[in-house]
C-alpha cells in the first residue's frame, strides 16, 4: 500500500472520532449478540464460571466480603481483580437503589473492553506499520468484529481485560523507548486478572536485552521493569497465601488436576489443537500475513515483532503442556488470539498491495482483501448463534437446576456440585465443589470417584447435581428428584442437569 500524505484527511483525523467510532461498532457488534440470546431464549452467560465471578461480586459489593458461600473467605476466582470490579456494580446499585448487576454492569464492562480491544489493538498496527493510516483503523473494526472476542465480551469473564493488557505491552514493547517502570506495573496488574499474564514479563525482557544500548543500560531498564511488576505482583501472592494458605489460586491447581488425563496425549497433537483455534474464522486468511510478518522480522531482527509472536506461539504452547483443552472456542487461549490477528493483519498490510502495477496481482490481492472481508463478517453471524446457544444451554441446565434447588431443599442444605456458579449465585446454600474451586481438599482425588463419594458422606452432603454422564459412579442407581427439561443441550449432543438426593 502507499504512504499516506501529510495532507491525507486520515492524518487530521481526531482521535477522539477514532474512539466514537470503536465504541459505536463494539456497540452494534455486542449488542447484536445480545439481541440474539434475548430472542432466542434470554440473556445470560454463556459459561457457568460467569456467575463463580457474580457471585464474589455480590458478596463483596452487598457483604463487604470476599467470600464464595457467604461468612466463608476462599480464593476461588482466578481472576479477583475482574470480580471485585463487578463488585463495584452492586456496591453502586445499593448505594443507588437501582438493578445494575448482574447485566448491565458487566455487559456495560463487556462493550467498553471490547472498544478498547479494538483502539490497542490500532495502536500496535500503527507502531508496526507507522507509515499507515487506514490500516490501523482496519485492525480496530477486525478486532472488534472478530467473532471469538464478542462472543468474550458478552461472556461475563475477564478475558478482554487480558487481551487488552497483552495488546497494550506488546504495543508499547514496539514503540521506541519504552517505559519500563510502567509496563512492569502493568504486567503484575495482569496476574490479578489471569494468572497467566505473567508470561508477558518474557516478550519485556527479550526487547529489553536487544533495544537497550550496552549492559548497564540493561540493567537500568531491567531493574524497572522488576520493581513495577514486583509492586502489583507481591500483593497478588500475599492475598491468595492469606485467603487459602497458597501462593497461588484454587483454581490454578484445580483445573490442571481435573484434566491431568488430557496430558496423556502426544504434544505434538496436543499443540496442533491449540494452534488450530485461532483459525476457526478469519484467522484462516490471515496466516499467510503471520507467516510473512515473521519472515521480515527475522531477517533484519525487529525484536518486537518476534518477541510478540514468541508470546502467542508459548502462550498456546504453555495450555497444550499444561491445560490442554479447545473446549468453549479456545476460551483459555482467548487473550493471545488478537496478538495473533494484528500480527496476521500487519503482514497482509505489507504484502497486499492494491496500487499493484500488476494486473493478475492486484485482482488476487482485492480478491483476498474481499474474502477476509466476507470471512469475518459471515463468522461474525455464527458466532452470534454460538453465543446464543452457549447461553441457552446454561441457563436451561445450571441455572434452572440452580433456581430449583433454591426452591425445593432446605436453607442450610449441603449441596454438592461440579458447576457450581449458577448454584452459587441462586441457591445460596452451602456448597462442596466436586471441582475444587472452593473446596480445595477435593483436588488430589479429585477425578476418583469412590473417593469423593466417601468425601461426601464423610461431609454430609444433602444433594448432588450434576450431568450423569460426568460421575457416573456416584449416580448409579439413584432417581433424580429434579431433571432440567432443557433442549438446548441434548441437542447440541449432552445431557440434562439432574439433582439427586444423597446419600
Amino acid at each position: 500500500m502507499t504512504m499516506n500524505s501529510p495532507s491525507d484527511p486520515a492524518r487530521r483525523w481526531p482521535l477522539w472520532l477514532d474512539v466514537a467510532l470503536a465504541l459505536l461498532l463494539a456497540a452494534v457488534s455486542l449488542g447484536v449478540y445480545l439481541g440474539f440470546s434475548a430472542a432466542t431464549y434470554r440473556l445470560g452467560f454463556p459459561l457457568d464460571d460467569a456467575w463463580i465471578h457474580q457471585t464474589y461480586a455480590r458478596n463483596l459489593g452487598e457483604l463487604g466480603e470476599w467470600s464464595f458461600v457467604a461468612g466463608q473467605p476462599s480464593a476461588g476466582s482466578t481472576a479477583p481483580l475482574w470480580s471485585a470490579w463487578l463488585g463495584i456494580g452492586y456496591w453502586l446499585g445499593e448505594l443507588l437503589h437501582i438493578s445494575l448487576a448482574p447485566y448491565f454492569w458487566t455487559f456495560l464492562t463487556g462493550w467498553l473492553l471490547l472498544a478498547g480491544v479494538g483502539l490497542a489493538g490500532g495502536r500496535f498496527m500503527q507502531a508496526l506499520l507507522p507509515e499507515q493510516v487506514w490500516i490501523p483503523r482496519l485492525a480496530a473494526a477486525l478486532l472488534i468484529l472478530e467473532w471469538h472476542l464478542v462472543w468474550a465480551a458478552g461472556s461475563g469473564m475477564e478475558t478482554l481485560v487480558s487481551a487488552l493488557i497483552a495488546l497494550w505491552v506488546l504495543g508499547s514493547l514496539a514503540n521506541p523507548n519504552p517505559h519500563w517502570l510502567r509496563l512492569g506495573l502493568v504486567i503484575g496488574l495482569n496476574v490479578w486478572v489471569r494468572p497467566d499474564g505473567l508470561t508477558l514479563l518474557g516478550p519485556a525482557l527479550l526487547v529489553l536485552w536487544f533495544v537497550e544500548p550496552d549492559l548497564l543500560a540493561c540493567v537500568r531498564a531491567g531493574s524497572r521493569l522488576l520493581a513495577g511488576f514486583l509492586c502489583t505482583f507481591a500483593p497478588y501472592l500475599v492475598f491468595n497465601y492469606v485467603l487459602a494458605g497458597s501462593w497461588w489460586p484454587n483454581t490454578f491447581y484445580a483445573k490442571q488436576a481435573e484434566y491431568a488425563a488430557h496430558q496423556t496425549f502426544p504434544i505434538g497433537q496436543r499443540y496442533l489443537s491449540q494452534l488450530g483455534l485461532p483459525l476457526v474464522g478469519v484467522g484462516v486468511l490471515l496466516l499467510p500475513g503471520f507467516l510473512g510478518l515473521l519472515w521480515q522480522a527475522f531477517r533484519p531482527r525487529r525484536w518486537p515483532v518476534l518477541a510478540a509472536a514468541a508470546w502467542f506461539l508459548g502462550y498456546l504452547l504453555m495450555y497444550a503442556w499444561r491445560l490442554p483443552v479447545t473446549y468453549q472456542h479456545g476460551r483459555y487461549i482467548l487473550p493471545a488470539m488478537p496478538v495473533y490477528f494484528i500480527l496476521g493483519l500487519a503482514g497482509l498490510g505489507i504484502w497486499l498491495r492494491i496500487d499493484e502495477a500488476s494486473a493478475w496481482r492486484r485482482v488476487f490481492e482485492r480478491g483476498w482483501a474481499l474474502a477476509v472481508a466476507l470471512v469475518l463478517a459471515g463468522f461474525w453471524l455464527q458466532g452470534a448463534q454460538a453465543y446464543t446457544r452457549d447461553v441457552a444451554v446454561i441457563e436451561t441446565e445450571m441455572v434452572a437446576a440452580a433456581e430449583w434447588v433454591n426452591e425445593n431443599t432446605p436453607p442450610n442444605a449441603l449441596i454438592a456440585a461440579h458447576d457450581i456458579g449458577a448454584l452459587g449465585y441462586y441457591a445460596r446454600r452451602p456448597l462442596l465443589d466436586l471441582a475444587g474451586l472452593v473446596s480445595p481438599e477435593v483436588i488430589p482425588f479429585i477425578r476418583d470417584e469412590t473417593r469423593l463419594a466417601q468425601y461426601l458422606d464423610a461431609q454430609g452432603a444433602g444433594y448432588l447435581v450434576t450431568f450423569p454422564g460426568w460421575y457416573p459412579e456416584l449416580v448409579a442407581g439413584r432417581e433424580p428428584l429434579y431433571s432440567s427439561r432443557g433442549s438446548y443441550s441434548p441437542a447440541l449432543g449432552g445431557e440434562n442437569m439432574n439433582v439427586y438426593r444423597w446419600p
